[in-house]
Formats: C-alpha cells, sequence, structure tokens
C-alpha cells in the first residue's frame, strides 16, 4: 500500500528528469520552517492555559487573535474588508434534560445510552420500544413503526442513512446499536460525559423532532429481556418475533449564540491573482472535560495550524523578497471542525473570492506524530496523503514531484479511497472544499492512543518529522501557486461523495 514517486508522474506532468534538480529559491524560504518555530508556537497554543482552544470559547478567541496578530505581522492582508476574522454564526444547543425509561428501568444518560438526535418536548412521550433489526424493506414489512421508537441494528452499515429511512417510514425514534462489545460503547459514552453540559455547537435551525439514543449491543438485550445473540438472530428475519416493550422519554433544549470566527491571512499574487490556492487547518480543539482536564489538542490540530503559520511566514519573506506567488494563497484557520468541519462548511458555501476561482485545498490536520503503523517500522518519515487523485489527475503527480525533489517522505495512500472504512476523506476541512469540485489534498500523520485524549500533548509532538511535513507541503503549494495552469478537475469523485 505504500506507493513512493514513479518516473512515469514527472513524464505525464512534461518534466524530464534534469527537471528534478532543486529550486534554490525554494529551499531558501523552505527552510525558514523551522522545528523550534514549530515548537514556540505550538507550546503556546496547546497550553494548559489555552483549555483546549474549544469552539467558541474565551481561549478559542485568544488562539484566533493570536493567529490574526502573526498574519498582521508578516504584512499579510485581512480579506475581510481589511479584517483577519470571518464570523461563524454558530449556537450552542444544550439539552438540558434527557430521559429514557424502557418498561421500569431508568436508563442512565451517557452510561447506559447517549444521544445523539434532536428534538425540544413540553412533556414526556409514552410509546412502545419495538424491534426492527437491520433495516431492510422486508423487515419495515413485518414491523409497525409507526409512531414507536424502533430499535434498529446498525453493524456495519452508515447509520445516518438507516435513521432516515426508518422515521421516514413514520417512526417516532430510534434505539441504535451502532457497535460490538460494551468497551466500545464505555468509550463512546464517557466521551460524551466529559463533554456533558457544555451544549452541541452547530448553525442553527429549527427543532427537528428526531429523538435517537444510542445503546451498546449487550444493554439492547436487556432493553428487550432477549439475549444479545437471539436478537442478531431475529435481526435476519423474524423481527417480528421479538415482543415489544413500553417506553417514555422526553427531550428539553435551550440554544445560544455562540461568538466564533475563521482566521484568514492573504498574500496576493502577480498575475494570475484572481485565482485562490487555499491553505488550511483548524485551530479549535474539545476544550476541557466535566472533571477540568484539559484537552490540549497539540496534534489534533495544533499540528496543522503551527504549520500553517510556519508556510505563510515562509511566503511572506519571500514576497517581501520580490518573490510573489502568481497565484494569490488564503491561509485559512477554520473554527468548528470539531463540531461537524462548521468554519470550513461555512467559508466554502460565504466564500471571500469566488469559489470557482479557488484553484486548490491544502489542508493540514494531525501531522505531529507517528501512529500505530509506523510506530515499530525503520523508516519513520512518512505522511499520509489523502485526496490528491479523487478530483483531479494533477495534483497527486505535481504533490510527489516535489516530495522526490526536497523531502524524500514515504507517501502512504492506504487512506485514500472513497471506501475507506475509516472515512477520512469525509471528516476533515478538504471535504467542504471537495464538495465544490475543488482539487483538495489532505495531509495526515494518522491516528495514536491519544488522539482527542487529555494526553494529546506538546511533548510528544515529532518536530523533526513535522517540519519535514511541513516543508513537502510548502513545496507543494509553491508549485501550485506559481505553475502556469491550474489543475484540471478531470478526476471520477466529483460533487462530494458517491
Amino acid at each position: 500500500m505504500k506507493k513512493r514517486f514513479a518516473l512515469t508522474g514527472a513524464v505525464a506532468l512534461g518534466l524530464s528528469l534534469s527537471a528534478l534538480a532543486q529550486d534554490p529559491v525554494q529551499v531558501k524560504y523552505a527552510n525558514t520552517i523551522t522545528a523550534d518555530d514549530l515548537k514556540e508556537h505550538l507550546t503556546f497554543l496547546a497550553s494548559d492555559e489555552m483549555k483546549g482552544r474549544d469552539t467558541g470559547s474565551p481561549e478559542g478567541l485568544i488562539a484566533a487573535n493570536y493567529l490574526a496578530d502573526f498574519y498582521k505581522e508578516l504584512g499579510l492582508t485581512g480579506p475581510a474588508d481589511g479584517s483577519y476574522f470571518q464570523q461563524v454564526p454558530l449556537v450552542s444547543s444544550k439539552f438540558e434534560k434527557v430521559t429514557l425509561q424502557i418498561g421500569r428501568s431508568k436508563l442512565a444518560e451517557n452510561e447506559d445510552f447517549v444521544f445523539t438526535g434532536d428534538g425540544d418536548m413540553d412533556k414526556k412521550a409514552k410509546t412502545d420500544l419495538v424491534f426492527l433489526g437491520l433495516v431492510t424493506d422486508e423487515n419495515l414489512a413485518k414491523v409497525d413503526v409507526s409512531g414507536k421508537l424502533v430499535g434498529i441494528w446498525a453493524v456495519g452499515e452508515r447509520s445516518n442513512n438507516l435513521v432516515t429511512k426508518v422515521m421516514d417510514a413514520g417512526a417516532a425514534g430510534i434505539v441504535i446499536v451502532s457497535m460490538e462489545g460494551q468497551a466500545n460503547f464505555d468509550r463512546i459514552a464517557n466521551r460524551y460525559k466529559t463533554l456533558a453540559g457544555r451544549g452541541r455547537i452547530g448553525f442553527e435551525r429549527e427543532v427537528n423532532q428526531r429523538p435517537i439514543f444510542m445503546v451498546s449491543s449487550d444493554k439492547m438485550g436487556e432493553l428487550f429481556g432477549t439475549p444479545v445473540d437471539q436478537l442478531k438472530e431475529a435481526a435476519k428475519s423474524s423481527p417480528e418475533s421479538i415482543k415489544s416493550q413500553k417506553a417514555t422519554y422526553q427531550i428539553e433544549k435551550s440554544v445560544t449564540p455562540v461568538e466564533a470566527y475563521n482566521v484568514m491571512g492573504f498574500l496576493e499574487g502577480t498575475d494570475k491573482k484572481d485565482e485562490v490556492l487555499v491553505i488550511s487547518s483548524h485551530y479549535d480543539h474539545v476544550g476541557v472535560s466535566s472533571t477540568g482536564e484539559v484537552f490540549n489538542g497539540a496534534d489534533d490540530d495544533g499540528s496543522g495550524t503551527v504549520s500553517v503559520m510556519e508556510i505563510a511566514e515562509a511566503f511572506a519573506m519571500a514576497a517581501k523578497d520580490g518573490k510573489k506567488p502568481r497565484r494569490s494563497i488564503l491561509f485559512l484557520n477554520v473554527t468548528g471542525e470539531e463540531k461537524g468541519l462548521l468554519g470550513s462548511q461555512y467559508y466554502s458555501e460565504n466564500p471571500l473570492f469566488p469559489i470557482e476561482n479557488t484553484v486548490n485545498n491544502i489542508n493540514i490536520d494531525m501531522v505531529g506524530r507517528i501512529d500505530y503503523e509506523y510506530q515499530d517500522a525503520e523508516n519513520k518519515d512518512y505522511v499520509y496523503v489523502i485526496g490528491s487523485e479523487m478530483l483531479s489527475t494533477d495534483l497527486k503527480k505535481i504533490n510527489e514531484y516535489n516530495n522526490i525533489t526536497y523531502t524524500d517522505l514515504i507517501l502512504d495512500y492506504r487512506y485514500d479511497a472513497e471506501d475507506d472504512p475509516n472515512r477520512f476523506y469525509y471528516r476533515s476541512d478538504h471535504y467542504n472544499f471537495a464538495k465544490f469540485d475543488i482539487p483538495v489534498i489532505f495531509f495526515f500523520n494518522g491516528v495514536h492512543d491519544d488522539y482527542h485524549q487529555v494526553t494529546d500533548t506538546v511533548d510528544k509532538i515529532e518536530f523533526p518529522l513535522m517540519t519535514k511535513r511541513a516543508h513537502l507541503i510548502f513545496h507543494t503549494a509553491w508549485d501550485l501557486a506559481n505553475r502556469e495552469n491550474r489543475t484540471r478537475v478531470d478526476g471520477t469523485n466529483t460533487r462530494g461523495e458517491r
């Protein structure tokens, strides 16, 4: 699965082998990106004092101002009528009360179940909990789901589509099993518990009466008074054989505005200045737990954010020396990624420059660590590259060319597939540009034990490797900003998900 640059890629781009010589101008400015500078910025952004840079938090706003001040000092302009900020109209929806009782059993939120849906109710609702199991047309014909809570088995399938199908059939709500094993459920429930009381950040929408409760497979068996193995068997052919249970539930919700911003620094190009290259990261993380533990977010995505800062500085220094890029570059640090790619969604739907003039998005999300796959490898100089040929057959070749010329990293494409079970292509901010047919490339170091844990701290960052990754991104960005033709949109995965 690990692939290196192929010489046919250079030939396909019209490059001779002699063209692989390094450009000393690029090397000069790439070398301004140093491990010491990356560490200095990250030590501040991922410090305990920054309290996890939660979206819309006071510390999140401190981080936003830190970035804006940095871009201003570089001489980059604020593209929003002189401002470095784009306000993102977010709200916090807090579920003040969520109760679920099945029969005589009162279930504890974030222990026995987690609430993943939406709703706001003046009083308790009473209905039946019925077992559907697998969401198929055959099972829907066997079980009357109208006006009822419906237990579904969603292992290995995309639960959002299944929930929609059952709700469209008239269900009042869903009790879903989306993972196997109590340990996995306990891990998810514990995360919900640590973030309890802070509300869900998102765009304001009308309340959708869509109560969705998630339980473990063991708990699903308890709710129906039926062994889990028997439930699994019934899910295949006879869901109607499982006796329904009485259910009572209630959801109470409040909504308050959240002050949140995307931060931007803009470098105008020369003869192709109307075309814009966007280099992005998200600067938010998940804040502080209910017990006061800080989620520092050094790798996620402090590493990407400080990489964007240092790449911006390298381009700004080149511009001051008369080496401005041909195309304009927007350095974009977005908010709300941890809450559902919200800041990048807002920018892509409300761009400061015409979206059709955005030539590429380079997104940097977690580039400071070594993951499970490489922790025991002899050569740990790698980076995962995702999405580089989804929309354009040029972009992957351009990145590979710059890698073999300047950095010689292992470019690992194991996650670069639409059917990747991790779905990484859809899980970071580049995807909101890809939905508009903008060729994207996502740089990523993979998952490790400290992902979304309070142990994601600066002392664990591999700064020399992170620097080398940032150099590759700089060289690829320099190439994209200065080449004669923008990358073609000729890939197979256009207009988002297929």
